[in-house]
């Protein structure tokens, strides 16, 4: 007997909103009365984060984004990332599990002498879901520090943090000097330091990789937010060895998403 002539909806939906957004997926192409259950508002609404309406409403997306059935609003948090924070931070979802995923842009984030128009400028680029990214003119030391408060993020979530930048032809000053990238949780020890090459010989092993948008990526380091709280986790890269000049950096942000066993 089909299970949903023997439990009323509700219970179904209640068990489904238990699994994951792909295993209702999955389950509403069981039969026609799932699928009206599997597709419901009542069990998509408990895949979205408890803050999304705030989220949204202090974003730059029309409030109509907030009418949409929740499992369409679920996919296009998913694949259409919002700006928040205004327009300094990207959100996303993660599809797998509905996970918050951000990105700390270059203006929410501190920027050694950026202000000083000899050494930074800002510009904008295309391809960049932010309205100004900073391009690094030229600096003796280098200096890139940013925080977020855990509570914004999932708790329960293993998070990857990572540095997405480009570097314009004429760079200079990355070649064989290391950078240092570390991230921490405020309150307890320093996590492990690593040193890392932004820009390698192409007979060196290239530690940066190439993201679908076109912009580099590497990997900062990783962190655990166990519990939502008033803590934040705390992100640099920092190159303050010597004075030799450098330029050619361009900084779109600081992302932190969940991490997963697909995560490369």
């Amino acid at each position: 007997m089909e299970i949903t002539k023997v439990l009323p909806d509700d219970c179904i939906s209640l068990i489904i909103s238990l699994t994951s957004p792909r295993d209702a997926c999955r389950m509403a192409l069981l039969s026609h009365a799932f699928n009206s259950i599997a597709d419901s508002n009542a069990v998509w609404q408990m895949f979205l984060p408890l803050d999304y309406i705030h989220i949204i409403s202090n974003s730059s997306s029309p409030p109509s984004l907030l009418s949409l059935p929740k499992k369409d609003l679920y996919f296009t948090l998913c694949y259409h990332p919002v700006l928040t924070h205004n327009g300094d931070m990207k959100f996303q979802l993660e599809k797998e599990s509905g996970k918050k995923w951000y990105m700390v842009g270059a203006r929410a984030l501190s920027i050694q002498w950026v202000d000083t128009p000899r050494h930074w400028t800002w510009i904008s680029l295309p391809d960049s879901r932010f309205c100004r990214v900073a391009k690094l003119k030229n600096v003796g030391r280098l200096e890139i520090k940013g925080k977020v408060k855990l509570n914004t993020l999932s708790s329960n979530t293993n998070y990857e943090a990572y540095f997405v930048f480009k570097l314009v032809r004429d760079r200079y000053g990355f070649r064989h000097t290391p950078v240092e990238l570390d991230v921490s949780i405020e309150g307890t020890a320093a996590g492990e330091m690593r040193s890392v090459i932004l820009d390698p010989p192409r007979n060196m092993p290239q530690q940066a990789k190439e993201r679908v948008d076109g912009w580099l990526e590497i990997e900062m380091g990783e962190f655990f937010n166990g519990f939502e709280n008033d803590r934040t986790v705390e992100f640099s890269l920092r190159e303050d060895h010597d004075d030799q000049p450098k330029r050619g950096l361009i900084v779109q942000g600081i992302e932190l998403r969940p991490k997963h066993k697909n995560n490369r």
